[in-house]
């Protein structure tokens, strides 16, 4: 199972889930990009109970996109699960203070708070070393996150820099294959 976790402010039905909802659909492999709620606690034990009934059943790889990345680094450590990042935050609690007010949901358009006590309360899922079983996949043009802080921290990774791009990975759809193959699915 290929489990997607969508970034910040975003939904199981964002771009980078629907391409790899469909390659696979095509590969014959199980998929889920469940939309996630905006409180990072409730984000997490969602993603737990997934994992966790996925797993009696099938192997489970993670694709966290930004916020999603810093979420799928905590859950391969703790489940030692293989998993890709792609422009991951590395230190959301301190990037998100920006998005503390009232936001609006990328594709259904629905309303949230991001508040100071969601941001600090990130900072108990940074670890100081993370799991070496990832794909960092990062494009230099970020307009939202320094590359240059995913490269250093998942420094033993295997990693794919890209020049230029942008947060959203411009050609995402290029890495599908290496995605899946990578996971092992």
């Amino acid at each position: 199972m290929l489990l997607f976790i969508h970034g910040f402010g975003s939904s199981g039905r964002g771009d980078k889930a629907q391409l790899l909802r469909s390659w696979c659909q095509e590969q014959g492999i199980s998929f889920m990009a469940p939309s996630l709620p905006n409180i990072p606690e409730l984000a997490i034990e969602t993603l737990q109970e997934i994992i966790e009934a996925i797993q009696q059943h099938e192997p489970v790889g993670l694709v966290g996109s930004s916020l999603g990345g810093f979420y799928a680094t905590w859950l391969a450590n703790h489940y030692h699960l293989p998993y890709v990042l792609v422009n991951p935050s590395v230190e959301p609690y301190v990037t998100l203070e920006r998005a503390i007010g009232q936001g609006v949901n990328f594709h259904d358009q629905s309303s949230y708070e991001w508040n100071t006590q969601h941001t600090a309360s990130l900072r108990q899922f940074k670890l100081d070393k993370p799991a070496k079983d990832c794909l960092l996949m990062v494009q230099t043009g970020d307009e939202l996150l320094d590359y240059r802080q995913a490269v250093n921290y998942y420094s033993a990774a295997e990693q794919l820099v890209e020049e230029g791009g942008n947060h959203g990975f411009t050609g995402f759809n290029r890495h599908l294959a290496k995605i899946t193959n990578f996971l092992r699915l």
